[in-house]
């Protein structure tokens, strides 16, 4: 049987568990939240980014999440500065070029502000002249920083970016900094 672990992951959390060659370093790891033996994180998720990261203690399984050629839908709640038109959305959907490469087909979709969310600390800069608004954007790949400089490729820059859901997996109902436990047979 194997372990699955869904974390809610803070702002300015490292998704690992050490801070390997910082020692002096005060930055936040998976250790201050998770004190589960021999479960890793299947993906990365950015210190100032949010949201759902899976850990397991199952290597296949981890690889299954993890690796690109799997096309493991993930989906994020992103703010952004300024109001997308459709054609920003189109192009978003049709994929744009980024310095690495064109980018696969996204599906995108204007959406409220998420019910319920969490406050950010510290947080997010606004600016009180540019409107600011939320994109739902599912992606099957995982590039670098992908999706920021998707919405930063077509003019609106990402301000605020939470991971909602990976696979079948979201964190609805789990609080910020929170984990539950799910065993797979």
């Amino acid at each position: 049987m194997s372990n699955i672990l869904l974390f809610n992951k803070p702002f300015n959390v490292l998704s690992q568990f050490t801070d390997a060659g910082n020692e002096a370093s005060s930055r936040r790891t998976l250790s201050h939240f998770i004190d589960v033996p021999n479960v890793y994180a299947a993906g990365r998720l950015d210190k100032d980014s949010e949201g759902l990261l899976v850990l397991t203690d199952d290597g296949k399984l981890q690889h299954r999440i993890s690796d690109p050629s799997n096309k493991m839908e993930k989906s994020y709640w992103v703010q952004v500065e300024g109001i997308p038109d459709e054609t920003a959305l189109d192009l978003l959907r049709a994929g744009v070029l980024l310095k690495d490469g064109m980018t696969k087909p996204a599906k995108v979709k204007l959406m409220d502000q998420p019910v319920d969310l969490w406050v950010r600390e510290p947080p997010v800069r606004y600016r009180k002249s540019v409107p600011d608004s939320w994109i739902e954007i599912t992606i099957s790949e995982g590039r670098n920083r992908q999706v920021r400089r998707m919405t930063a490729c077509v003019g609106f820059p990402t301000l605020r970016l939470i991971r909602y859901r990976v696979g079948n997996w979201t964190i609805d109902g789990i609080e910020s900094g929170d984990w539950i436990m799910h065993s797979k047979k």
